[in-house]
Formats: C-alpha cells, structure tokens, sequence
C-alpha cells in the first residue's frame, strides 16, 4: 500500500525509498514484529477466556506433555494478522504472487481455525476430520498451482527446475500441476507434524521463510539471475517483503510461544505457515530446494509416513513415538534441548539450500 508513496518522488527524496522492495521488506519485518508485541498479551487473554480448559492433550502422549493443560491454542491468529497487515501495508498491490502467497496462507489459516475451533469446544483431539482437511487442502492448492503457474513466464509454466544443475529444465507438462500441489499440501502438513513442542516449528519455519524470501528477490532480478545462472521469474522479488513480514510477525508469537508457552500457534498458525511456504517455493520455482531449506520439516513426515507403514506391515515400531520430535523425548531428550537442536538443523539446511543458488 505504501508503494503509491513513490508516486511523490522527484526520484531524490525521502519517499524514493518505497520504490526498494529491500526498505519495503525492512519495514514489514518491523511492522509485523511491533503487532506481535502490541496485540500477544490481548490475544493470549481472549483465547484463554474463550476457550477455558484450552488445547486438550493427547493422553497417549509424552507424560511432559500433561502438565500444559490449559494452555490455550489459536495463537497462530496472532502470527497470520501480524503477517497479513504487514504485507498490505508494505508490498504491491498489483503483484499477483503476493496475493497468491497471502491466498493459501489465509485459506489454510481458515482450515487450521475449524479445526483448532473443533478440538476447543469439544475437548476432544480429532477435530475436523482428516478427509475434509485434506480435500479443501487439495482445492486451495489447486487454486494457487493454476494462479501461479498463469503468471510464470511462458518459458516456465509447468517446467521442474533442477538445483546445482545450469539451465536444467524437465517439462513435467500435465504433471506439474499435481506437483505443485503435493508440494503446498506436504508442507503444510509437514509444518502441522512438527508443531509438537514449544517453539519448535515457529522458528524453522522462519529461517525457511527467510531463505525462500531471499531466493525469491534473487530470481526477481534479472541481473541477480544471470550471475547466478538461476531462472528469471519476474515479479517474485515482492515476496521478501511477505517473508520479511512473517519474521517479524514470527518472533512477536515466539515471545510467548517460548518455553513454557503462554500459546500454541495450532493448526491456525501451522497449516498457515507450511502452506505459504510451499506457495513461495511454486512461485519461485524452487519446489526442490524447499525440501532441503525445510528438510526438518521433510523428516518429520517421513518419521510418520514410515512409523506407520512399518507398524501396519510388522506390527512393530521404528521410532519410541512419532513424529521424531516425540522419539527423543521418549528416550530422555530435555525439551528445550530438543527445540534448540532442530534449530540448528534448521540453520544448516538453510545454508545449503541457499548454496544451490550459486553452485551450478
């Protein structure tokens, strides 16, 4: 919204600077950031009143984990309007992947919503039924497959980019559309899974942001591009204003979301997160390196997807418990020991993922 400043610029003055999508994403990062802090204790307050006996508590869960009864869930609303209003205030209007990643991360927001709403009122951990979740899922993801793919250049729509390798390109022609949607619905669930400890997924989910963000404003450029020998997606560079805005609106929630949390984020701030994470990385064309920027969010599925399939195949267990996270409680692990270390893991994986950028 403040783009139209630019408008009153000679092109010397004060109001140039809302022509760089660099100050733009500065001042979201502190817009967001300054909202977290202004609206967190409110918020926590409400949620609290409202929802009494607060995020019922699996009792097949790590024994720890009893002890958080009470605390109240939803607080994903505070990331996703610190995020939101952000981005409408300091991104283009007329950017067509900004809306595309505000779309899904609002629609999956709404799903995380019904879903922790459910939970709530009904002190029961089931919620919306798994079927329902995943098929209005499938149709944001849909929506935003065929938006963002509409608005890449003729050159790339529905080609697969590969990292490390110069100019590789494999035209996935009808398949890329289900592609991409596996993408945005596996990484909205991933996030979901990994949500299972105070502060666990808020910030692995913002060290991928940033790296996608940064990704993003590298192949919105064209003279970036070239020296990277990356692909051109004009328009993409907006989306660092959106991930500078979901940083800063991450660490308002983190604030409170730190052991002991006063709030869980809940499927309202994690099916958010994971799905604008994958609408980033189909925006950008780097649906391959998502999974090693959010590789600890990949691990986390899979310590699922395997513990099930092995459970369902021998009737025995590969990990204590899954998600993983759960594994190395169940073997001792302290949980903040566990929170720091896959975020180190994360830091790591966002090196690499960056590092594609360059080696090729």
């Amino acid at each position: 919204m403040l783009y139209w400043l630019t408008a009153l610029s000679d092109g010397g003055d004060f109001f140039n600077l809302f022509r760089y999508i660099t100050f733009r994403a500065g001042g979201a990062f502190l817009t967001a950031l300054v909202f977290g802090f202004i609206f967190g204790k409110p918020l926590i307050n409400v949620l609290r009143k409202r929802q009494g006996k607060g995020q019922p508590i699996r009792d097949d869960g790590p024994e720890a984990h009893l002890s958080k009864a009470g605390t109240p869930t939803m607080g994903g609303l505070l990331i996703v309007g610190a995020l939101v209003t952000s981005t409408l205030i300091w991104a283009r209007w007329d950017n067509p992947f900004v809306w595309m990643v505000l779309f899904v991360t609002l629609a999956y927001a709404a799903i995380g919503f019904a879903d922790d709403y459910a939970k709530v009122s009904k002190q029961n951990t089931k919620g919306v039924s798994s079927k329902m979740r995943l098929a209005l899922g499938v149709l944001i993801a849909v929506l935003a497959s065929l938006w963002a793919t509409l608005h890449h250049p003729a050159d790339l729509q529905n080609q697969l980019a590969l990292p490390v390798f110069k100019d590789t390109l494999i035209n996935l022609g009808l398949f890329y559309i289900p592609f991409s949607i596996v993408v945005i619905v596996g990484a909205a669930n991933a996030v979901n899974l990994t949500d299972g400890l105070d502060g666990l997924a808020i910030m692995p989910a913002m060290i991928a942001a940033t790296t996608l963000g940064i990704i993003a404003y590298a192949v919105g450029r064209v003279d970036f591009t070239e020296y990277l020998d990356v692909h051109y997606v004009p328009g993409t560079g907006e989306i660092l204003i959106f991930t500078a805005a979901l940083f800063g609106g991450g660490l308002g929630f983190l604030w409170y979301n730190a052991p002991p949390a006063a709030v869980f984020m809940g499927d309202t701030g994690s099916l958010a997160l994971g799905g604008a994470l994958g609408a980033i990385a189909v925006a950008t064309k780097h649906e391959l390196v998502l999974a090693v920027v959010g590789g600890l969010f990949v691990v986390e599925a899979l310590s699922v997807i395997i513990q099930v399939l092995y459970f369902k195949r021998t009737g025995k267990r590969v990990f204590l418990m899954a998600p993983i996270h759960h594994h190395y409680e169940k073997k001792g692990w302290a949980e903040p020991t566990i929170v720091i270390r896959f975020w180190i893991i994360s830091l790591i994986l966002a090196m690499i993922g960056l590092a594609t950028l360059k080696v090729r």
